[in-house]
């Protein structure tokens, strides 16, 4: 599948899952506007394709928005899921809309390791301490610690742009809202930046338009 993936120009898209009540329709509209006048100025040199991490259909929130983005720009979509061993639950309740190509996280590991030893180790640790942060943040807000998915689940977000930018040459990531909550999975986005090993150049930032 991986073979499969680099004849296309991967589109990542970030946000709030269910909890986002904003209708899914709308915002996608925005992420569209967002990402053809990014397209403009960097145009994909092969056709795109939407890769999604796994999130279960939800009628709001990031699911329902990578559905209807899919749709208006009349693309497939690609799955990247954690191992069995790391979530057993993780590929059986993936929304699998329109998905063409699904490839296991710890082969994008792998390739990311080939190209460079010691890149697992260096990512992680940057997610720990990003964690660890953010629950002393936690702590001084009386709040509790963020559940021990956090980690895995930023582990996969952050892996999949890399080794989506490494196979295929390029990569497009767009987030779905102007603010990101700091104890958000999507907010661990600034640890890759951090790291040098995803772009700025790379993201569409969302534009609220018409108060969305």
């Amino acid at each position: 599948m991986i073979s499969v993936l680099k004849d296309y120009h991967p589109l990542i898209i970030e946000g709030m899952g269910g909890y986002d009540s904003r209708d899914p329709d709308l915002v996608a509209q925005q992420i569209v506007i967002g990402l053809h006048e990014h397209w403009s100025m960097q145009p994909p040199k092969t056709p795109i394709t939407l890769v999604t991490q796994g999130d279960p259909y939800d009628e709001k929130g990031i699911s329902a928005i990578t559905r209807r983005v899919a749709d208006k720009l009349d693309i497939l979509r690609a799955l990247v899921y954690l191992d069995p061993e790391i979530a057993d639950y993780h590929l059986p309740n993936a929304d699998l809309y329109k998905v063409k190509i699904k490839i296991q996280y710890s082969h994008l590991v792998q390739i990311l390791e080939t190209s460079e030893v010691g890149f697992l180790a260096k990512l992680s640790a940057g997610v720990r301490a990003s964690l660890e942060e953010k629950n002393a943040q936690r702590r001084t807000l009386e709040k509790a610690a963020l559940p021990q998915y956090f980690y895995d689940f930023a582990m996969l977000q952050e892996v999949t742009k890399i080794a989506c930018k490494q196979i295929c040459q390029a990569v497009t990531v767009a987030h779905t809202s102007c603010e990101i909550s700091p104890f958000s999975v999507t907010s661990f986005y600034n640890v890759g930046l951090e790291l040098g090993l995803t772009q700025v150049e790379d993201i569409v930032p969302y534009k609220a338009r018409a108060g969305l």
